[in-house]
């Protein structure tokens, strides 16, 4: 990816969205305001740029203006409006961004059905080529490598963590450095290959919500 700037006056859209994260600029006319939902997984931050915007995160409320921002952390319910005289526009990001990404309540609390958004909710473009057979299949191989990792992982941990205590036991810095190095590159393939089973189930999960063509007619 190549560096491109970005400016909240003229980019509102959704400048990256991958399953570590999604980041956009959002613009709010006056007196707009938005569906109240939680995110089962991610963590949300609202950066106000311009206008002012009221908060309500988890039944408290507070009003931001330019260069204040909040935190809405998963399973916290949070909505906000325009509260100004003047459009709002935020940066706000969700991390991470796996479908479905909204969770939205009915009054009496009960949980509604999840909602699978297309790719074009999130200003991207619609893979209308790939058969769903084929993202199935992808997802559910990516499914097989992250759980054969994560229990290859298992193994390393349980060995190097004994490995590093003894050293530490023995004063041996170096081992210990050398224990928890081993265990952090076989940690580290289970978080990639997480990310790669999220950006799998991620166009799966979109191809449901807007089938390819060739999906409505039953091919």
């Amino acid at each position: 990816m190549s560096l491109r700037v970005y400016d909240f006056r003229t980019d509102i859209a959704n400048v990256l969205v991958t399953p570590q994260i999604r980041c956009r600029f959002l613009k709010m006319e006056v007196g707009q305001f938005n569906t109240g939902h939680t995110h089962d997984l991610g963590h949300e931050i609202f950066l106000v740029l311009q206008g002012r915007a009221e908060f309500e995160v988890d039944g408290q409320r507070a009003t931001l203006g330019p260069g204040q921002f909040c935190i809405a952390l998963a399973d916290q319910y949070h909505t906000v409006r325009n509260v100004g005289d003047v459009e709002v526009i935020m940066f706000l990001s969700v991390t991470p961004h796996v479908q479905p990404t909204h969770t939205f309540w009915n009054e009496d609390g009960t949980r509604m059905p999840p909602r699978f958004m297309p790719a074009g909710s999130y200003d991207e473009p619609a893979d209308r080529a790939t058969p769903t057979a084929e993202l199935a299949g992808r997802h559910a191989a990516a499914a097989a490598a992250l759980a054969e990792s994560a229990a290859a992982a298992g193994a390393v941990q349980r060995a190097e963590a004994d490995r590093y205590l003894q050293a530490v036991e023995a004063g041996d810095e170096r081992s210990a450095a050398a224990a928890r190095e081993r265990m952090w590159d076989a940690l580290s393939e289970v978080f990639s290959r997480t990310m790669a089973l999220g950006g799998a189930w991620n166009a799966f999960a979109a191809r449901t919500a807007d089938p390819a063509p060739a999906d409505r007619s039953g091919a």
